[in-house]
C-alpha cells in the first residue's frame, strides 16, 4: 500500500530483559501505528536454542507472554501492530504463545504471523566456512554447534503484513529490519531503492535499542545529565514517506531525546558509517544530520544506500565448557591486602585446573580496566572474584568451591560468599549465500 501520512513506530524494548512500563507507556499514549520489540542480542538465541534442545516447547523470549499482557489491549483497541523477534529459537511456539495469552485476555480475531527461515543450521552444518572472529573454520567446531541462525531482512515481516497480521513474530532478523518493514509496507517502498532503504535503516537504528535514544546507557551526572532517569521512556519515530523522521518519545515521560542522544546511538555497533551492512541494503550514514526543532524533538535525515550485500551474516552458537566462579568480600583496614592474598592463595590452590581462560581480580581496584590502570588509592572494601573457563562442570564446580572455602581457609574476616557454575555457549559468525535462506510465513488466529 502507498500511503502520505506520517507512521508513528514505537520502540517496545531493546534486549531481552528490557523494563515492560515504558512499552505500556507508548501503547497506552504513544498514538502509534506500530510497536516493535527488539529482543535478540548475538548470544540470545544461542541460549534460547539450548533451552529449546531440552524442551521443545520453549526457545521463545521468557517475557513475551508478560509483554504482551501488558500492551495487547491497548493495541487491539487502538489498531496497533506488533512486530518483534521474540521469536528467538522457537518463532512457533513463540506464536501459539501469543495466541493463547490473546484468547487469555477475550481478544478475538487476532491475527498472528510468524516468520520462518532464520535457521539455518542443517544448510551449513559441516561446511568449510570461515568464522570470521576465529580464523579457524565451522567444521573445525565439529559437535559443539548447536545452532546457526542467518540474520535476515525485511521481507518476511511485510509479507506477514501484506497478509493482514497484527503481531508479527520471527526469529533472528537484522535489528533495524523490523522497523524497517512496516515502512516498505506503509509507503509502498521498492526493495531495490537503496536510497530510501538506507533512510529506513537509519530510522530502525535509531530505535532499536530503545531507551538508549531517550537518555538510557548515556546519563554521566554533572557531564551529561539526563531528567527523570527513573521515569525512562522508550522513544518513538514519525516518518514521512520520503523517509525523513523526527525522533521524539511520549510527553511527560522521563529521559530526553537530543542531538547528543541521538547521535550517540548513530555510532552506536556500526564499524563503517558510510558501509552499515544489513541484509536488505548497505546504509550510508556519514551524510547524516541532526536538527534539534524542540525539547524531545530531533530531526533525522541524510541517509543514503547501496545495493544489498550478496551473503548473509550467521551467528553460530556453539559450546565452549564451563566457567566456575566464586567471589568473597573484605572490609574495613587492610581490605586490600586481604583481597590479594586470597587471590593469591587461590592462584596457589588452584594450580593443577587446566583453564582455557581465567579471571583473578579485586572488584573496585582492578576487576574493569586491569592492573596497569588500577590507581592507588587504599579502598576500605574490596570483593576478591576468581573465574576460570574449564572443559567440564566437574571442574568448574571444582574452582567454586575451593572459593567457598575461603570463609575458614582463608584471610581474616571474609564473607558474602556467591559462587556460581554454568555452561557457556559462545557465538561466533559465518556468511552465506543469501540464495541458502527461504523465508516462510505460518499465520495463526485467536
Amino acid at each position: 500500500m502507498t500511503s502520505t501520512k506520517t507512521l508513528r513506530m514505537g520502540a517496545g524494548a531493546g534486549y531481552s530483559g528490557d523494563r515492560i512500563p515504558p512499552a505500556t507507556e507508548l501503547a497506552e499514549k504513544g498514538g502509534l501505528d506500530y510497536l516493535v520489540f527488539e529482543c535478540l542480542a548475538e548470544r540470545t538465541i544461542a541460549l534460547a536454542q539450548l533451552q529449546r534442545s531440552q524442551d521443545p516447547r520453549l526457545g521463545f523470549d521468557a517475557l513475551l507472554a508478560a509483554r504482551l499482557r501488558a500492551v495487547l489491549p491497548a493495541c487491539v483497541a487502538q489498531g496497533i501492530k506488533i512486530i518483534s523477534n521474540m521469536g528467538a529459537a522457537n518463532p512457533l511456539a513463540a506464536g501459539h504463545e501469543v495466541v493463547r495469552v490473546a484468547r487469555e485476555l477475550g481478544i478475538k480475531k487476532l491475527k498472528v504471523a510468524v516468520v520462518l527461515g532464520d535457521d539455518v543450521l542443517a544448510q551449513v552444518h559441516g561446511k568449510d566456512l570461515p568464522l570470521m572472529e576465529m580464523g579457524s573454520t565451522l567444521a573445525s567446531l565439529g559437535e559443539s554447534v548447536i545452532s546457526a541462525n542467518a540474520y535476515i531482512g525485511s521481507v518476511g515481516i511485510v509479507d506477514a503484513l501484506t497478509q493482514g497480521a497484527d503481531v508479527v513474530i520471527t526469529g533472528r532478523v537484522a535489528d533495524p529490519a523490523l522497523f524497517l518493514a512496516p515502512l516498505i509496507h506503509e509507503f509502498g517502498w521498492a526493495m531495490t531503492d537503496w536510497n530510501i532503504l538506507g533512510k529506513g535503516t537509519l530510522v530502525g537504528h535509531l530505535l532499536e535499542c530503545a531507551g538508549q535514544v531517550t537518555g538510557g546507557y548515556f546519563a554521566d551526572p554533572g557531564y551529561r545529565d539526563v531528567p527523570d532517569l527513573a521515569r525512562l521512556g522508550f522513544p518513538l519515530a514519525e516518518v514521512s514517506s520520503d523517509g525523513s523522521a523526527v525522533i521524539t518519545k511520549v510527553a511527560g515521560s522521563g529521559g530526553c531525546v537530543t542531538v547528543a542522544t541521538c547521535a550517540s546511538q548513530l555510532l552506536y555497533e556500526i564499524e563503517n558509517p558510510a558501509a552499515y551492512l544489513q541484509p536488505d541494503v548497505v546504509a550510508d550514514f556519514s551524510n547524516v544530520t541532526l536538527t534539534q526543532l524542540g525539547a524531545d524533538r530531533v530531526q533525522v535525515d541524510g541517509a543514503t544506500g547501496y545495493q544489498r550485500p550478496d551473503k548473509l551474516k550467521v551467528t553460530v552458537g556453539h559450546r565452549d565448557g564451563f566457567i566456575g566462579e566464586g567471589q568473597i568480600s573484605y572490609a574495613g583496614l587492610g581490605a586490600q591486602p586481604r583481597g590479594q592474598l586470597a587471590l593469591d592463595v587461590l592462584r596457589e590452590r588452584l594450580v593443577g585446573v587446566k583453564a582455557l581462560d581465567s579471571r583473578f581480580e579485586l572488584i573496585g581496584v582492578n576487576a574493569i580496566h586491569g592492573a596497569a590502570l588500577a590507581t592507588n588509592h587504599t579502598p576500605y572494601e574490596v570483593r576478591a572474584r576468581v573465574a576460570m573457563r574449564v572443559a567440564t562442570r566437574l571442574e568448574a564446580e571444582h574452582v567454586a568451591h575451593e572459593v567457598e572455602a575461603m570463609y575458614l581457609n582463608g584471610p581474616a574476616s571474609g564473607g558474602g560468599v556467591t559462587q556460581s557454575v554454568r555452561e557457556v555457549i559462545a557465538a561466533a559468525s559465518v556468511l552465506i549465500p543469501r540464495e541458502w535462506v527461504q523465508t516462510s510465513v505460518v499465520m495463526l488466529e485467536a
